[in-house]
């Protein structure tokens, strides 16, 4: 799903920065071309993300960008749907079986035994991180470039890093070995995800 020529801009959801309706971010990141958008919402129940995540498809049914489903097999199961991020503790609990039925299937990684292990629980890709410091993990500084260096010479799968990523240090992420960018604070934040797309591919 992911190749590292051009690099993968993949914006990853969390409504309580966003300024406007969730609904509304989504048709702008459906029409944005980013390669994908993870719907990542925490802080929803199952019954609540399950219909998110309906809304979502059909925003999403007739856009090039790719959604992905987070955190519930659950209901990527009900929905039928076989493109789904987990963490890497829930990735654990799946049946083998259960993990091929995915054609899309990512976990969240911190170091390079996480992404070895992933790569082995059969996902197709990881993301990697926190890489810098970020608003969004206070006090924890991030874990460096040589950290994602490590990670993406640990796997034969694509590697996205995730964690104060902008257009400014995209590059240096990209020499590292990354075949995309996770982002999210900017994407939920800014008022034209479409420009900040062509930020990241211009950079």
């Amino acid at each position: 799903m992911f190749t590292s020529d051009p690099p993968a801009v993949v914006f990853v959801t969390e409504f309580s920065l966003c300024p406007e309706p969730p609904l509304k971010r989504l048709e702008k990141f459906a029409s944005s071309g980013a390669d994908c958008v993870i719907l990542r919402a925490k802080g929803l129940s199952y019954p609540e993300y399950l219909a998110l995540a309906k809304e979502a498809l059909a925003i999403f049914s007739g856009s090039p960008s790719r959604l992905v489903l987070h955190g519930s097999p659950e209901a990527a199961d009900e929905l039928g749907y076989p493109y789904i991020h987990l963490p890497l503790g829930v990735l654990r609990t799946l049946d083998p079986e259960k993990r091929k039925s995915y054609k899309t299937l990512g976990a969240s990684c911190h170091s390079a035994d996480d992404a070895a292990e992933a790569e082995k629980a059969g996902c197709t890709y990881i993301s990697a991180g926190h890489v810098f410091d970020t608003d969004c993990k206070k006090g924890l500084p991030g874990r460096g470039t040589d950290f994602l260096r490590e990670v993406c010479a640990a796997v034969r799968i694509p590697v996205l890093a995730i964690g104060g990523v902008a257009p400014q240090n995209a590059r240096s992420l990209y020499e590292c070995g990354a075949s995309g960018f996770c982002v999210m604070s900017s994407a939920m934040t800014c008022a034209d995800p479409k420009a900040l797309v062509k930020e990241f591919k211009n950079a």
